[in-house]
């Protein structure tokens, strides 16, 4: 049995120390690694990341993570990236990594994404060059997330994403911010690429389950939607055996 455990949209700041870590440190009782599925800080401050990584040393399986809009807002993404890598987390943006667990190896592709909004309402590449760089940026993330999961040589291939690729999980949003909470480049990605399941935060007050165009199970988790500190996924031989909700409820709350 494969063991995921994932969550989004933590937003740790000052008066966060000392909330996660509790969660965290027998977390290998419940899970075999442990998805970051971005926005794990505020503002992006370098002083909000040190309260992340402490509270992230007391992770007692391997850490993988994807950074979010709020992470970028401090124009300190490269320093937060090192002091998550100082702690042992894996920060993904475009690559993938495997963790081997019980004789089975997790792969993991992470991208940020970005935002463009999805069939018969998005964006295009054409008109003024704003408009351009803005679908752009998403296609190329898009791209190399396909590549990268299409790189995976494992056993359970995993999205891990900040952005959503389907607008199922953002329903119980507003329909007027659908194009910059995801876009339908990153669904079609994913469904080039392959994998087995797709986790993504971003919408706090979207919804929790959907699927991809090709059938790929899509999964919100970003805190203020699964209520709790976290969620585990398993997979068997059946392929997604469980997807309850673990651990306690979310810090804080």
């Amino acid at each position: 049995m494969i063991r995921i455990a994932a969550v989004g949209d933590i937003h740790m700041g000052h008066d966060s120390r000392g909330l996660w870590a509790p969660h965290l440190r027998n977390l290998a009782r419940e899970a075999d690694v442990l998805l970051l599925a971005g926005d794990l800080t505020r503002g992006g401050g370098v002083d909000e990341a040190e309260v992340l990584a402490e509270e992230l040393r007391e992770a007692t399986v391997p850490t993988i993570a994807v950074l979010g809009n709020h992470d970028y807002h401090g124009d300190a993404a490269t320093k937060i990236e090192e002091l998550l890598t100082e702690v042992g987390v894996r920060v993904l943006e475009g690559n993938g990594t495997v963790v081997e667990a019980g004789g089975a190896r997790i792969g993991i592709a992470g991208t940020k994404g970005f935002g463009g909004g999805f069939a018969g309402a998005c964006g295009s590449d054409f008109g003024e060059p704003e408009m351009k760089a803005f679908i752009r940026h998403t296609q190329l993330l898009a791209d190399r997330l396909q590549q990268a999961l299409a790189d995976l040589r494992a056993d359970v291939r995993v999205a891990l994403l900040h952005y959503s690729p389907i607008p199922a999980t953002l329903q119980g949003e507003r329909l007027e911010i659908y194009p910059f909470l995801g876009s339908y480049l990153l669904a079609e990605a994913i469904d080039r690429g392959g994998a087995d399941l797709v986790v993504h935060g971003h919408a706090h007050g979207g919804s929790e389950r959907g699927v991809t165009p090709a059938g790929i199970r899509v999964r919100n988790v970003a805190q203020p939607v699964i209520r709790s500190a976290y969620r585990v996924y398993c997979f068997g031989d059946g392929g997604l055996a469980c997807d309850e909700p673990a651990g306690a409820p979310a810090p804080g709350a």
